[in-house]
C-alpha cells in the first residue's frame, strides 16, 4: 500500500519501496529459510526523500535497520543496527521527516485501502491466541472445553505469520482425539461420537530435537498434515511412544478432576522424564500448557508448586517457552514472586529464568514489574555472605537468593533491563552475594554481572563496590564454570584502565596465565584468554605477562582453536607486540606463519585483530622479512575490499608498517595490480577510521616519487582536498601528513589552492592534539612554496598561530612553523617593496632619487625592511635567536 503512494512529486511519501527478493515461500515469508528461524519475514529496501536508502529487516517482533546489502553478490547484513518499531509506518516517521510531513495526507487513503485488503467475514472470535486466565477453584471441576471450542472456531483463514511459536488455535476435536490411545479407541468404538473422523494431524508435529529448516519453515501450518492418507496417520501415531499417550492421559484429568485428583495427577506427570521432547510435546499438543497456567492463579499451594515444578522443567524448550509467552503465563510467575512461600518464589524464578531466552519474554517481565521483584529477592540477609549454618531457614534464603539472581541472569541480556536492574539496587545486592562461599550461588551472580558489564554505567559501579577484588578471588576456584564467568566478566570490566591496574594488583594476571594451560574447556579458554587481551592494553600488564611466560603459550593457541578462542589470542598478542621484547619472542616462537596464514579468514572480529598484529610485528625489520616471504603484505592489500570498515581501517593501518620496513617498497606496492588505485578510491568512504588509515598508508605511499605520480593521476589532490573540512583529530593529523607528502609532485600543491583545502588546514593549528600541530605546520610548509597559497594562509590567521609554535621544544614543528613564516614575510617583503616603488614614483615622479623622497616614505620602507630581515634571522637559527625572539627584541 505503502508503493501506490510512492514516486516522485511533492506529496508522495516516498521514492520507493520494494522488496529485496520476489520469491515468495509457501507460508508468506521472503526471508530466506535459515533466517525464518529468528522470526524474520522479509527485508525492504526504502528510498526516502530526505535520507539515504534504508535496508529494513521485518519480523514477527517488529521492524529494525538492519546493515543493508554487502559488496556479496547483494546478500544482506542481517544484524540489528538500531532499536525495533511496531510497524513499518512507525519507524520511517521517526526516520524521514519528509515522510512523517506526508504520510497525514495519505492516512485517508491508507486506511481505506487497507479495510479493503482485509477480510470482513472473520469470526468474531480473533484472538485466538489469547491466554486462558480463568483460575480452576479448589474444587477442580471447572473445565476448559467451552473455550477450546473457541479457539476452534477461531481457525486461521489466512497464510499463517513466520512465528516459532505454537499458537493456542488447535481444535478441540483434535485434542479429544489425541487424547484416546488409538488400540483402545479400536475396541472401545464409541456410538456416540457423529460427524465426520477427526483428523489428528497435530500428533506427528512431535520433532526430534535438531529440527530441520523445512519442518520449521511449516511448523504453523497444517494444510499438508489434513490433505494426508488416513493410512499413513496412523502409521504417524504408530510411532509415538506410549509416553506420549500417558501423559496426555493426565492431563485430561488436571481438566477435569478435583483438588486430589489434580495433585495426584501433577505428581504422575512429575515422574515422567520431562526432558524428553517427546513428553514435552505431548503436554503442549493437547492444552496441558493452558492448564498448568491456569493452576498457578489458584489458592491451592500444592497445585501451584506441582505446576511450576513441570513448567520448569519443560520451559528448557524454546518452543514451550514461547507458548507460555503467547499463554500469558509470565505475568502469573510474577505475581507469584510475591508469594510468602519460599519454595513458591524460587520455583516461579527459576522457571522465568528458562523462558526469558528471548526479547519478548524479556520485556515482558519488566513490563509487568517482575525486575524490581527479582531484586528484592536478592536481598536474603546475612546467610548470603556466610556459609549457611545448619539452619534450614538460612539455606531456603540463599537458594531464593540463587533463584533471583538466575533470573536476572536471563532478563540482563537486555539493555533496558540492565538498566532497570541498576535502578532498583541490583549491584550492591549483588557485590554482597558475589562474598559468599556458596558456588552454585556465585556463578549466577558473576554471570548477571558479566552481562552488565558491558555497560559503561555498569562498570563504574561495579569499581565503587570493589568486586573487582572478589571476581579475582573466585578466579582461584576449582569451578570451572565459575572460573569462565569470572574471567568474563574481567574481560567486560577491563575496557577501564583502574580495572586493569586491580586486576594486576590482586594477583589476577598470575591466575589468568595458569589457566591457560587447560585448553580442554573451549568455553572457559575463550574467557580466559578475552580477559588477557583486555588486561594486555596496560603495558605494566604486558610486562607481567611475559614474566609469567604468558605469550609463548598464547602463540601455541594460534592453531587448531575455535574462532571464539582466536580472535582473543589475537588480540592479546597484538597488544603484547607493541613492544620491541615482544615482537623478538613472538617471532623466535614461531608465531608470525599461522598470524599470516590467519589473514585468509572470513570472521570479522579475527580480521581485525590479525591484521593489528601483524602490522605491530612488522615494525620489527626481521619479522617483515618473514611476513614478506609469506606474501601477507599481498594478502593485507586484499582485504582492502573487504565489505567491513574495521577490516579495511585496520589492513591499511597494517600496511603502513609493512611499507616502511621493506626494501624497495615503491617496486613492492607497484606490483600489486589495481593497488593503488584501490587506495585512492578508499578516500571516498564515510568511515573516519578507513579515511584516517588511507591518508596513512598514502603518506608512505607517496615517499615513492613513480608512485606519488600515479596516485596524483588517479586523482589523490581533488580527494584529500575533500576531506579537509574535518573536525576529527585523528584525521586531521594524517590528512595533513598525506598533504605534506603529495605537495612535492608537479603542481600538487598549487593544485590543493585550487581545491579550497588550505584555510580548512588553518584551522587545524588550533587543535589541542600536538601531533595534529607538526602534521599541519609540515603541510602548511609545503603549501607556502605556492605564492598564491601564502595569501591564504596569511588571511586566515596562520601567522600568529605559527609564531607562537616556533618555540615548541618539537625540533620538527618548530622547522616547519618556521619556514612557513619565512615564505610568507618573504613574499610580504617583496610585494610590500614593489608597492613603496610605486606610491613613491606616483607622488614625485619617475625621475626623484631615492634621498628626496618624503621622510615618512624612507621610515615606512626602513622599518618594514628592518622588521623582515629580523624575523628572518631568527627563522634563520631558531635556536640560538629563541629567547631573543621570545622577548620579541626584533
Amino acid at each position: 500500500m505503502l508503493k501506490n503512494f510512492s514516486g516522485k512529486g511533492e506529496q508522495t511519501v516516498l521514492e520507493s519501496i520494494s522488496y529485496t527478493s520476489d520469491y515468495e515461500f509457501s507460508n508468506g515469508c521472503r526471508a530466506p529459510p535459515w533466517r525464518q528461524i529468528h522470526g524474520e519475514i522479509c527485508y525492504v529496501l526504502v528510498k526516502p526523500h530526505d535520507v539515504e536508502t534504508l535496508c529494513i529487516t521485518c519480523s514477527a517482533e517488529g521492524v529494525f535497520l538492519n546493515g543493508g546489502k554487502t559488496d556479496n553478490e547483494g546478500e544482506i547484513n542481517y544484524e540489528r543496527k538500531g532499536e525495533i518499531y511496531k510497524d513499518l509506518v512507525t519507524f520511517l516517521k521517526e526516520k524521514s521527516a519528509k515522510f512523517s510531513e506526508n504520510m497525514p495526507k495519505q492516512e485517508k487513503r491508507f486506511s481505506d485501502e487497507k479495510e479493503k485488503k482485509e477480510p470482513t467475514n472473520e469470526p468474531p472470535e480473533k484472538e485466538e491466541a489469547a491466554p486462558v486466565q480463568k483460575a480452576i477453584t479448589g474444587s477442580g471441576k471447572r473445565t476448559l472445553e467451552k473455550n477450546q471450542i473457541n479457539f476452534g472456531k477461531s481457525q486461521m483463514t489466512k497464510r499463517l505469520e513466520p512465528s516459532l511459536s505454537w499458537k493456542a488455535t488447535v481444535r478441540f476435536k483434535e485434542y479429544r482425539s489425541l487424547l484416546r490411545d488409538p488400540q483402545e479407541e479400536k475396541h472401545r468404538r464409541r456410538p456416540e461420537r457423529s460427524g465426520p473422523p477427526v483428523k489428528p494431524g497435530r500428533a506427528q508435529l512431535v520433532r526430534k530435537s535438531n529440527e530441520k529448516i523445512e519442518e520449521i519453515i511449516s511448523e504453523s501450518s497444517s494444510e499438508s498434515e489434513e490433505g494426508e492418507e488416513p493410512l499413513d496417520r496412523q502409521e504417524a501415531n504408530a510411532d509415538l511412544p506410549s509416553e506420549y499417550w500417558q501423559i496426555q492421559k493426565l492431563v485430561k484429568y488436571l481438566k477435569g478432576g478435583n483438588q486430589t485428583a489434580t495433585v495426584i495427577a501433577l505428581c504422575s506427570m512429575k515422574d515422567f522424564n520431562l526432558a524428553q521432547e517427546t513428553c514435552q510435546l505431548a503436554i503442549r499438543d493437547v492444552g496441558g500448557l493452558e492448564v498448568l497456567i491456569n493452576l498457578l492463579d489458584t489458592d491451592e499451594v500444592k497445585c501451584k508448586i506441582g505446576s511450576l515444578k513441570i513448567l520448569k522443567e519443560i520451559s528448557h524448550n524454546p518452543q514451550i517457552r514461547r507458548n507460555i509467552v503467547d499463554l500469558g503465563g509470565l505475568p502469573v510467575m510474577v505475581n507469584t514472586l510475591d508469594s510468602p512461600h519460599k519454595s513458591l518464589k524460587c520455583l516461579a524464578a527459576e522457571t522465568i529464568a528458562n523462558v526469558a531466552k528471548f526479547r519478548r519474554a524479556r520485556q515482558a517481565v519488566r513490563r509487568y514489574g517482575g525486575i524490581t521483584k527479582l531484586v528484592a529477592l536478592l536481598d536474603c540477609g546475612k546467610s548470603s555472605a556466610e556459609p549457611a549454618q545448619s539452619s534450614l531457614y538460612d539455606a531456603r534464603d540463599v537458594e531464593v537468593a540463587r533463584c533471583g539472581a538466575l533470573a536476572l541472569w536471563s532478563c540482563s541480556k537486555s539493555y533496558t533491563n540492565k538498566e532497570a536492574i541498576r535502578k532498583a539496587g541490583g549491584i550492591p545486592l549483588l557485590a554482597r552475594l558475589l562474598k559468599t562461599s556458596h558456588e552454585n550461588m556465585l556463578i549466577p551472580v558473576v554471570g548477571t554481572l558479566q552481562e552488565c558489564a558491558s555497560e559503561e554505567n555498569y562498570r563504574a559501579a561495579i569499581k565503587a563496590e570493589r568486586i573487582i577484588e572478589n571476581l579475582v578471588k573466585n578466579l582461584n576456584s576449582e569451578n570451572e564454570q565459575l572460573q569462565e564467568h569470572c574471567a568474563m566478566a574481567i574481560y567486560q570490566c577491563a575496557e577501564d584502565k583502574e580495572t586493569r591496574d586491580l586486576v594486576r594488583l590482586h594477583g589476577g594476571l598470575k591466575r589468568l596465565a595458569s589457566l591457560l594451560d587447560n585448553t580442554d574447556n573451549k568455553e572457559r579458554l575463550a574467557a580466559v584468554t578475552g580477559a588477557i587481551w583486555k588486561c594486555s592494553i596496560s603495558k605494566e600488564n604486558v610486562t607481567k605477562f611475559r614474566e609469567y611466560k604468558a605469550i609463548e603459550t598464547l602463540v601455541g593457541l594460534l592453531t587448531d582453536q575455535p574462532e571464539e578462542v582466536l580472535v582473543n589470542v589475537v588480540g592479546a598478542l597484538g597488544e603484547c607486540c607493541q613492544d620491541y621484547e615482544n615482537r623478538v619472542l613472538v617471532r623466535k616462537c614461531g608465531g608470525i606463519p599461522p598470524l599470516v596464514n590467519l589473514l585468509v579468514g572470513v570472521n570479522q572480529a579475527l580480521l581485525v585483530n590479525v591484521t593489528k598484529a601483524v602490522g605491530a610485528c612488522a615494525v620489527e625489520p626481521e619479522s617483515m622479512m618473514i611476513i614478506d616471504r609469506l606474501d601477507g603484505v599481498r594478502l593485507l592489500w586484499s582485504l582492502l575490499k573487504n565489505p567491513h570498515p574495521e577490516v579495511k581501517a585496520s589492513a591499511a593501518w597494517a600496511l603502513c608498517p609493512c611499507i616502511q620496513n621493506t626494501k624497495d617498497a615503491g617496486e613492492m606496492v607497484r606490483s600489486f595490480v589495481g593497488g593503488l588505485e584501490l587506495v585512492v578510491n578508499l578516500l571516498k568512504s564515510d568511515n573516519k577510521e578507513v579515511l584516517a588509515s588511507v591518508c596513512a598508508a598514502i603518506t608512505n605511499i607517496a615517499k615513492d616519487q613513480e608512485n606519488l605520480a600515479v596516485i596524483t593521476d588517479r586523482g589523490v589532490v581533488p580527494l584529500l582536498s575533500k576531506l579537509a573540512n574535518t573536525n576529527n583529530d585523528k584525521l586531521r593529523r594524517h590528512l595533513a601528513e598525506a598533504i605534506s607528502r603529495c605537495c612535492m609532485w608537479g603542481r600538487n600543491r598549487v593544485a590543493f589552492g585550487e581545491y579550497k583545502a588550505v584555510a580548512p588546514l588553518v584551522h587545524y593549528l588550533k587543535s589541542d592534539d600536538p601531533n595534529v600541530h607538526r602534521a599541519t605546520a609540515q603541510a602548511l610548509y609545503q603549501l607556502s612554496e605556492d605564492a598564491d597559497n601564502c595569501v591564504t594562509i596569511h588571511e586566515n590567521g596562520a601567522v600568529k598561530l605559527l609564531l607562537d609554535m616556533v618555540g615548541s621544544t618539537d625540533q620538527d614543528l618548530q622547522e616547519a612553523a618556521a619556514g612557513c613564516i619565512s615564505n610568507i614575510r618573504r613574499l610580504a617583503l617583496a610585494t610590500e617593496k614593489v608597492a613603496i616603488r610605486r606610491v613613491s614614483y606616483s607622488l614625485l615622479g619617475p625621475s626623484t632619487k631615492k634621498s628626496k623622497l618624503p621622510k615618512y616614505c624612507l621610515m615606512s620602507s626602513w622599518t618594514l625592511t628592518t622588521l623582515h630581515v629580523g624575523n628572518l634571522l631568527c627563522l634563520e637559527h631558531p635556536h640560538v635567536n629563541l629567547k631573543i625572539y621570545r622577548q620579541k627584541r626584533h
